[in-house]
């Protein structure tokens, strides 16, 4: 079914620890040919451009071409399940995001299980989230703002970038909110 660590995960955060697994790399004498590196989404982007960065260092770095490929799609899914697929020989890496960890929550039938199937080796990038309400919202918590969308079932309006994404709305108060 599912080939055991069939994928290298690339976690975001910190570029020291991006070039601390570089030198540990070169010292075991890899790549000895081009890396595919699996992005999933279109060219153009925050999350691709990141990776040609990156993929430019870690080939001036390794000596060895870090190809960028990206296979948009299914908030990432296409190009996590063929990351997934690949040989488990370090030479397909993927960059994630929250969005693959998010999809484990709202995909019932993915043929992957994201935790078990991939191996995170580094971190390069942290982007924190902000919740922010209007002003005369009253209140100045996340346990308020709950206790308030409870006690306002239905009229409660928000903006998303849409489902699978860091910033999906996922009402967590179970009122009925307008977003579900």
């Amino acid at each position: 079914m599912f080939s055991r660590r069939a994928a290298i995960g690339m976690v975001a955060t910190g570029a020291s620890a991006l070039l601390a697994s570089a030198r540990r790399a070169s010292a075991l004498d890899y790549p000895t040919r081009p890396v595919r590196f699996l992005v999933g989404y279109p060219p153009g982007g925050a999350t691709d451009i990141l990776a040609r960065l990156i993929g430019q260092r870690l080939s001036e770095k390794l000596g060895q071409q870090f190809v960028v490929e990206n296979k948009p799609g299914a908030g990432n899914n296409i190009a996590t399940e063929a990351a997934i697929n690949a040989a488990s020989d370090g030479y397909t890496v993927l960059l994630i995001n929250p969005a693959n960890y998010i999809n484990a929550t709202l995909y019932a039938n993915l043929k992957f299980d994201f935790v078990r199937d991939i191996a995170p080796i580094a971190c390069f990038n942290r982007v924190p989230n902000v919740m922010t309400v209007n002003k005369d919202v009253p209140a100045k918590d996340v346990a308020e703002f709950i206790a308030y969308v409870k006690a306002n079932p239905g009229k409660i309006n928000m903006a998303s970038s849409g489902n699978g994404r860091a910033t999906a709305p996922r009402c967590i108060c179970r009122a009925k909110c307008s977003w579900r």
